[in-house]
């Protein structure tokens, strides 16, 4: 890779880009737009974090097989958890990621289109997708009986676990639906079940990421905040 700056390092893009080029960004949550990693603080409450958080480990190295599986197991673990416990994980350990708004304004401005894509939950979700005004989102749904967890998903239209295929099959149907090559797509993640739709993208953002996804994107953000993205591009396209 080639070193912009310190902790940003760029690899099989040619500068200076135009923002204004893309039409569409995807992005994951946990980790990526929001400082957590929800199920693990969901778990947290229930006093199982040691346990999902190394599947949650696990998975996001890639060190997993079956993502779905190790998913249904974590949400297992959640079983009791009642959804005041979980809008206590959104107000009170729940933050966006640095640069997280400037980016996204960016974008906004620039005519792109905003897709959250996530291996979590519609509970948290929906919250992000309405806080940052993005047009799209595709999460899992927890089954809810009484307002407490059941420890089981909702299986949707569109599947049962939005897992790394599911990212790219979401990534994929979005450009479809405004008419779009997925080269005018930016895919920002930082697990490896980002991979799938990172590589069909455009432009591949790694952001404060494992080492598989560091490796495999355009773009990794290793220090700073997500809008250092921006230095990518020509101020004069970033409104």
């Amino acid at each position: 890779m080639t070193h912009l700056a310190p902790g940003l390092r760029m690899t099989g893009i040619t500068l200076p880009l135009r923002l204004s080029d893309f039409k569409l960004i995807a992005f994951d949550m946990d980790s990526t737009l929001i400082n957590i990693e929800c199920v693990d603080e969901i778990a947290d409450i229930a006093g199982k974090k040691a346990e999902v958080a190394a599947i949650t480990e696990a998975a996001m190295q890639g060190h997993l097989a079956n993502y779905k599986e190790s998913l249904r197991q974590r949400v297992a673990l959640l079983k009791g958890v009642t959804l005041a416990q979980v809008d206590q994980v959104y107000r009170e350990r729940l933050q966006l990621n640095p640069g997280a708004e400037t980016l996204v304004a960016s974008c906004k401005g620039a005519g792109l289109k905003l897709l959250l894509v996530s291996g979590g939950f519609t509970l948290l979700t929906d919250r992000i997708k309405d806080r940052l005004g993005m047009d799209y989102a595709r999460a899992n749904v927890l089954d809810i009986e009484n307002d407490v967890l059941t420890g089981r998903l909702i299986d949707q239209p569109w599947g049962d676990i939005c897992d790394g295929a599911e990212k790219r099959n979401m990534l994929l149907q979005t450009c479809a639906m405004l008419d779009i090559h997925p080269n005018q797509s930016i895919a920002v993640g930082d697990g490896a079940n980002d991979l799938p739709m990172m590589g069909v993208a455009g432009l591949s953002v790694a952001y404060h990421a494992k080492p598989a996804v560091r490796a495999f994107a355009n773009v990794s953000i290793e220090s700073g905040g997500l809008d250092r993205l921006l230095c990518l591009f020509q101020p004069k396209f970033i409104s």
